[in-house]
């Protein structure tokens, strides 16, 4: 009677551990869904006309007539060559500086001991509290007295400096034992070898994340390239696909299609670094 008893309890815990497991695969199933949808609708918008990119009934994902013209057009049309090239060169500027000068500050709040260091530390992690529009005003005056309107130099230089980047980077070195640079010291190592040979390596799953972070936001920027870039030659992917917007009406078939084009370089990089993109969320999540 009590293996009965016990069998039955047993029977009721696995289905609902099932039923559970269940439920949360279905949220999960619809949470996808809710995101990838959009995306789908911009890669068959892409291929449709004007007319048919909101034709809803009937709605087809593949129309019968595809205009795979468009990803012709785009090139054509405005000099998006041009407009990629300067984002390309903007972002791997922008990444690079951020990668570096945030491990670097990262590294000296983390292993090394200086006089209001925590004071410091705070006061510039508290700048992410503040949003970019509210000093967007005095940075564009500064950058206009300095002589860098119009320039992309102006652009590197506000985004080279990431206050997220030096906390990412400090959590994740403090994981890292102190005794590694102490040795380091013992043998003669300097703090900038003991930087470079030690921690850099040791922090590949960190750096990926924020190279993550920095390239898709310097990539995807819109308000800042529209405050600062006012020449044609000078603009970026993101005000280009503007152009396809006039007076009267907007192409969307072609502002679907250079999305679909803007998109590519932000998946390769992430496919190409996500195998240490969860390491580094969870590994720089373990201190508060």
């Amino acid at each position: 009677m009590g293996n009965n008893v016990s069998t039955k309890k047993f029977k009721s815990k696995e289905r609902n551990k099932i039923a559970g497991k269940v439920g949360v695969y279905l949220i999960l199933l619809i949470i996808t869904a809710i995101m990838i949808v959009p995306f789908l609708w911009m890669l068959s918008a892409s291929i449709k006309s004007n007319r048919e990119v909101f034709l809803m009934d009937p709605f087809v994902w593949i129309p019968e007539v595809p205009k795979w013209d468009n990803y012709i057009k785009i090139w054509t049309k405005i000099p998006l060559l041009q407009f990629v090239q300067n984002t390309v060169f903007l972002t791997i500027v922008v990444t690079f500086l951020q990668l570096l000068t945030s491990s670097f500050a990262a590294y000296s709040f983390a292993k090394l001991e200086f006089k209001h260091k925590n004071i410091l530390f705070l006061a510039y992690i508290s700048t992410i509290a503040m949003p970019w529009q509210v000093y967007m005003v005095p940075q564009f005056i500064m950058m206009r007295g300095m002589g860098l309107n119009d320039k992309l130099l102006a652009m590197i230089c506000l985004q080279a400096f990431s206050a997220f980047g030096v906390f990412l980077m400090k959590q994740f070195y403090e994981g890292i034992p102190n005794d590694l640079c102490e040795a380091a010291r013992i043998d003669g190592m300097s703090e900038y070898r003991i930087y470079l040979k030690i921690m850099l390596p040791l922090s590949k799953p960190a750096l990926s994340t924020l190279t993550i972070f920095t390239f898709v936001n310097t990539w995807n920027d819109y308000l800042g390239p529209l405050i600062y870039l006012k020449t044609e030659t000078k603009k970026t992917i993101q005000l280009g696909l503007k152009m396809f917007i006039g007076q009267y009406s907007a192409e969307y078939g072609l502002i679907m299609a250079g999305s679909v084009v803007s998109l590519v370089p932000v998946i390769l990089v992430f496919l190409c670094l996500q195998k240490y993109f969860v390491e580094g969320v969870a590994s720089t999540g373990l201190k508060g």
